[in-house]
């Protein structure tokens, strides 16, 4: 193998980000002369100097490593037939060094396409490319701050498919370059309107995730759904069924019934187009659908009320939102033109048919409960030890597999938890220089600052919580991470608050707040503390994936009974933190703040007094939580119930 040979070998296996699962593809590009965490692969790989190629290729151990990867790669990608499902998405969580995700949301989406990958679903993403991502977090004087860095699409993994489509806007064409981005064997396009034919206003509707004026998100949401269905039409593929993964590409019914439509009522077009349209809530709360006032909206559904010979009232009806009408509702656009919508949990399946009651399908939702993809998210050590003790099958929620964990002796977890332990104490002091003891009673709580997701509920006791931490004897240390939306003033004081937290008061010393919380660091939290803390104001968390990924990796969780939780929760796998039943919201508050506390105390004296008895928790909660955590049995529900096909 010459130098260009391996360089080009070494691009392939960093274009798919089969590398975020493939633990040894990982480690092969990690181990490349220049690289970093915080750098993507294929930037790596382009850095290298014809001196450090040579030096490569004359490593035949080195080579052997490549051209091992290399096979794996060819024998994932043999069969590629085109796509029959069309997953579409605002955000897609691959990789920390791809932010192209806000949150659970879009974790939950790279999920998806890499489980498709593994049970060989022909499935393609459908998203936008935003060329500055999502923001960076500082803190600067207790306070988040955001900073944005620029991406160029093909350091970061990205093919251009040559493939550039003009979407129709309001007096203008749009243009959109279309990347395709390789997940093992999915492809995922994402549409990217940074283009010279475009003018300033147009080129910058992709510029980043989730920040602008409700105009900017619609001309967002106006490019995913009407430009994702264009897209994939020109891409030749005869996709069977688009799915909707929240409300935000709703748009995509328009184009659809633009094919059919003609010679036929529009009532005709949409039943049509409903047989191959299903659609995921993820809110369990007004306030999180997207709602448009008319006077924005209009003047791109008259685009298609001209074209179909309408008045705008018959097309304004399918999105109208059912308590204003003069908003248009994402979400009602998609239970009205919609055959199957579900929630992402038992409880949230509940919740949302009494929430859109009498909207479209609003009252037959079902429920598809979340999981999360087992490899992307396993510590490598932990991995390793199941396909040794477990077989190939553990990551597939096999059951059977699962009930092997009995074979793991305490000596073996003792280890196994010990080392993610230091892996974590290891990132805290390298980002905030604080040593901390592995033998620490390690609470996590990790995800995006939302108010109902309450991060500061320990705060609300500060007697308890001083008694919880000033023990000697059985010490506790709280890991705090997350970001606020930059236009969320209250979940920017929950960052404050918890900043503050670290520095004065009665958990000074006892709490670590790390910034920009990203996939990397979320992969070594959810690894490397002893128990997942999270107490959001019930039903408001649909669904909460973090907890699942803790489970796979031996972490307890220890939650209020919500989303996933509320139906897996056994009484012996973790803890419950009982809610309080108060109306009033301080008091509420203050009641489950002290629920919080009592059990953590609780759990503080049986990890340090017996801890036998923990550890025969999380192998209790492995053999009941790990075959149903995985997005294994997430997807084949979705092809079961959802798909069909």
């Amino acid at each position: 193998m010459n130098h260009d040979a391996l360089k080009a070998a070494l691009a392939r296996l960093a274009h798919n980000y089969q590398w975020t699962w493939n633990t040894s593809c990982r480690l092969l590009l990690e181990d490349l002369p220049g690289s970093t965490p915080s750098q993507h692969p294929m930037e790596t790989v382009l850095g290298l100097s014809r001196e450090v190629l040579a030096r490569l290729t004359s490593d035949r151990a080195f080579i052997s490593r490549v051209e091992s990867e290399l096979e794996q790669l060819d024998s994932l990608r043999t069969r590629l037939p085109d796509p029959k499902i069309a997953y579409c998405s605002p955000e897609f969580g691959l990789a920390s060094v791809l932010p192209q995700y806000a949150g659970g949301l879009g974790v939950l989406a790279g999920d998806h396409l890499k489980t498709a990958s593994d049970l060989e679903l022909d499935l393609v993403g459908v998203g936008l490319f935003y060329r500055e991502g999502v923001f960076r977090q500082r803190i600067e004087d207790g306070q988040q701050v955001e900073g944005y860095e620029l991406l160029d699409p093909l350091k970061v993994g990205g093919i251009d498919t040559d493939l550039v489509v003009e979407i129709p806007f309001p007096g203008r064409n749009v243009s959109a370059r279309v990347w395709r981005f390789d997940v093992g064997r999915v492809p995922l396009i994402l549409l990217d309107t940074n283009l010279e034919t475009n003018n300033e206003h147009d080129r910058a509707i992709t510029d980043r995730l989730y920040d602008g004026s409700r105009e900017h998100r619609l001309e967002q949401e106006w490019v995913l759904g009407v430009g994702g269905a264009i897209a994939l039409d020109s891409l030749g593929w005869a996709v069977e069924v688009h799915h909707l993964n929240e409300g935000h590409a709703g748009f995509i019914t328009f184009p659809l019934i633009d094919r059919t439509i003609e010679n036929s009522s529009l009532t005709t077009a949409i039943d049509e187009v409903r047989k191959g349209l299903v659609f995921t809530t993820h809110t369990p709360v007004p306030a999180g659908i997207d709602r448009f006032d008319r006077h924005i909206v209009e003047p791109y559904l008259q685009i298609w009320a001209d074209k179909w010979a309408l008045g705008i009232d018959e097309v304004w009806a399918m999105g109208q939102d059912p308590d204003e009408d003069s908003k248009f509702n994402m979400a009602a656009l998609c239970l009205r033109t919609s055959r199957t919508a579900n929630g992402v949990s038992l409880l949230h399946g509940e919740v949302s048919r009494k929430l859109f009651a009498g909207v479209g399908i609003g009252d037959d939702i079902i429920s598809v409960t979340n999981g999360v993809h087992a490899r992307t998210w396993t510590a490598d050590h932990v991995e390793h030890v199941f396909d040794d003790r477990l077989g190939p099958t553990w990551d597939t929620g096999d059951p059977g597999a699962w009930e092997a964990v009995s074979g793991i002796d305490d000596a073996l977890l003792s280890s196994i938890r010990l080392q993610s332990s230091q892996q974590l104490t290891e990132m805290v002091r390298d980002q905030t220089g604080s040593e901390i003891d592995p033998d620490t009673l390690f609470v996590g709580f990790a995800r995006r600052f939302a108010p109902y997701k309450r991060a500061n509920l320990i705060l609300r006791n500060p007697d308890l919580l001083e008694e919880l931490v000033s023990d000697t004897h059985r010490p506790v240390h709280f890991v705090f991470a997350g970001k606020a939306h930059p236009t969320d003033d209250n979940g920017k004081r929950l960052v404050a608050e918890l900043v503050e937290a670290t520095k004065n008061g009665p958990a000074a010393g006892h709490v670590t707040f790390l910034p920009d919380y990203n996939m990397r660091s979320a992969r070594t939290l959810v690894q490397g503390v002893d128990v997942w803390l999270n107490n959001p104001i019930r039903p408001r968390e649909a669904s909460g994936t973090s907890g699942e990924k803790a489970v796979l990796n031996g972490v307890l969780n220890a939650s209020i009974r919500d989303g996933w939780w509320d139906e897996m929760y056994d009484g012996s796998n973790g803890w419950e933190i009982v809610r309080s039943e108060l109306e009033d919201a301080e008091d509420r508050d203050v009641e489950e703040s002290q629920s919080v506390l009592t059990t953590l105390l609780s759990i503080a004296n049986e990890y340090h007094d017996t801890h036998a008895i923990f550890l025969g928790r999380i192998r209790h909660a492995w053999r009941t939580l790990g075959p149903r955590v995985v997005s294994a049995r997430m997807l084949r529900e979705y092809q079961a119930d959802i798909y069909k096909i």
